[in-house]
């Protein structure tokens, strides 16, 4: 048997790639990689301890597959500290490299609410020893995600109030005017890291709040003029 001219077949049957449901359609986004900007609010940062006037943008990624689409954020293992941060989700429907800011908008496709779930133990103990976020970051189930909403239905949000409750109670409260590094100045400077891809989504950074959640808990998150996420700990 010619191996070359056989068929090409998979090993195993691969996984569905990981979408994203677009509101009012029945179109699914198809995503790429996932990046996260870390401490992009200025109150966040100063409660993790840092100085944000002192520091350039810097990222971290999470897995496609982390997302969760039906609701429910199982409690990982290997931690007893999970922490919840929401979100505003960018999503480019074109990508590039070296992208000026003034164009940065032309690559987004829409926007969503996320919830970059952090396993805060496990990520502080890589701080500490300088090693990789991923143990913290990237496990399964760790980006709870709404449906997009297209830019062109509601154009490009730069205020508005983001927000989470959890069983009810506010913990976290903040508005995007707050951003210290902006929808366009993020994808600019992330182009110039990376060749950002249609497809790609970046979750934009969270406001000051992020606290542990405990099985059962109930998180709403809302991000003012885009959507709303709810999503129990199981």
């Amino acid at each position: 048997m010619n191996v070359e001219n056989a068929a090409v077949s998979y090993v195993f049957e691969p996984a569905a790639p990981p979408a994203l449901p677009v509101t009012g359609t029945r179109q699914l986004f198809p995503v790429h990689r996932i990046y996260c900007v870390g401490r992009n609010y200025a109150a966040h940062a100063v409660e993790m301890g840092h100085d944000p006037d002192k520091e350039p943008p810097f990222f971290f990624q999470k897995n496609p597959d982390n997302i969760v689409l039906d609701g429910k954020f199982p409690y990982p293992a290997a931690t007893s500290d999970v922490h919840h941060e929401i979100e505003m989700l960018v999503a480019l429907g074109s990508g590039g490299t070296d992208i000026p800011v003034d164009q940065a908008l032309d690559c987004v496709f829409g926007y969503g609410v996320g919830l970059d779930m952090t396993r805060r133990d496990l990520q502080g103990k890589a701080k500490e020893m300088g090693r990789p976020w991923e143990v913290g970051k990237a496990f399964e189930s760790s980006a709870p995600c709404s449906p997009l909403v297209p830019a062109s239905r509601i154009g490009h949000p730069s205020q508005g109030a983001v927000w989470l409750d959890v069983n009810g109670k506010r913990r976290q409260t903040g508005d995007l005017n707050q951003l210290i590094w902006k929808v366009p100045e993020m994808i600019s400077y992330l182009s110039g890291l990376f060749r950002l891809a249609p497809g790609d989504i970046i979750m934009s950074g969270t406001p000051s709040g992020v606290a542990a959640v405990e099985r059962g808990d109930v998180l709403s998150g809302h991000v003012e003029g885009v959507g709303e996420i709810e999503v129990r700990v199981v």
